[in-house]
């Protein structure tokens, strides 16, 4: 790892800089089980955590045997942004993080733009990334692809080598490390073997903990 600051600090979105997973999980699992699939919190997690819409989509009509229905998705949005919308929270200390940061710093996220946007503004962090928000609708591959983190680095002008990434999920650490990327692994939710397993240098639980990282990366 270098002395010096990162020349970038990609943050994921859902997971680490707003606590969307739960709300998530529980509107999609819910929909889920109305199409007969049943799936439980860890099952939830394993599938679908940190990937595209259109992969578990995917995923989910392979459990099923069959294809969604054609509105599931649209119904599935509506849903998910009014809870959003209603219920979103920060995680705690981003706040702090962003304040303090001396590196510049983007957000690249899995999620459609419009849910990136509308998860942001709910929070207030908006502001703090307007015109440095990345979306997997930006590129041809989502995470665990490497392409949306080296999409953000092209963007921001920061050769991929220099840039370190906050991440929750599994697949976001595995695109971060096959973009060759430092990659810091947030285990608040996931547990802290499979951030490691993924390739995460360090694995932190509390964003209190992540200046001192970013400072060391």
């Amino acid at each position: 790892m270098n002395a010096s600051p990162p020349g970038l600090v990609i943050f994921d979105c859902d997971g680490v800089l707003v606590d969307s997973e739960p709300i998530a999980d529980r509107v999609f699992g819910r929909m889920l089980a109305e199409q007969g699939l049943a799936l439980s919190g860890g099952e939830m997690a394993e599938l679908f955590l940190g990937r595209t819409m259109a992969h578990c989509l995917g995923l989910a009509a392979d459990r099923l045997g069959r294809a969604l229905p054609a509105n599931f998705q649209a119904e599935h949005d509506r849903r998910l942004f009014d809870a959003l919308a209603a219920e979103l929270v920060l995680v705690p200390g981003v706040t702090r993080v962003l304040e303090g940061l001396a590196s510049p710093f983007c957000v690249a996220s899995n999620g459609s733009p419009d849910k990136l946007r509308l998860s942001l503004a709910r929070v207030g962090l908006l502001p703090r990334f307007e015109g440095r928000l990345f979306s997997a609708a930006e590129v041809a591959r989502g995470k665990p692809a490497p392409d949306l983190f080296l999409h953000a680095a092209s963007r921001m002008g920061v050769a991929p080598a220099a840039c370190v990434v906050v991440e929750d999920s599994p697949a976001g650490v595995a695109a971060g490390v096959a973009a060759g990327m430092t990659v810091l692994g947030f285990a608040a939710c996931t547990p802290a073997a499979r951030l490691r397993e993924a390739g995460a240098g360090q694995v932190f639980a509390t964003m209190d903990e992540l200046p001192a990282l970013l400072g060391a990366a």
